[in-house]
């Protein structure tokens, strides 16, 4: 199963660039690394990116993650995934833009 990220500009360069990250300021205030399913994704983007431009989304396969990987209520009851260690550069599928077209985000057809 395809999980992900949605990355702000500078937090995907730091991955890109340093191999591994801990995630974006809320990541770090809670103490894992927040993802999504593709049916969550939206609601997320709306919820914490509303109106942010050079966002990109990162897929991810929930099966490599291993026991760090933790699936817990979040919003509304809904189990989320939560990753509980660094993210690594080595483990994302692909790496779209999420661009921001008529108040919201346009989600890439390879969503699964």
């Amino acid at each position: 199963m395809q999980i992900y990220k949605i990355f702000r500009a500078p937090e995907w360069a730091e991955l890109v660039e340093n191999g591994e990250t801990l995630g974006a300021p809320i990541d770090l205030a809670d103490g894992f690394v927040h993802f999504s399913t593709a049916a969550q994704a939206g609601v997320t983007a709306a919820k914490y990116f509303a109106g942010v431009k050079g966002l990109m989304l990162i897929a991810f396969e929930a099966d490599q993650m291993g026991d760090a990987l933790k699936w817990e209520p979040s919003r509304g009851g809904d189990l989320f995934p939560h990753l509980y260690r660094a993210l690594n550069r080595a483990e994302v599928l692909w790496a779209k833009p999420l661009p921001y077209e008529d108040g919201s985000h346009v989600f890439a057809a390879e969503m699964t």
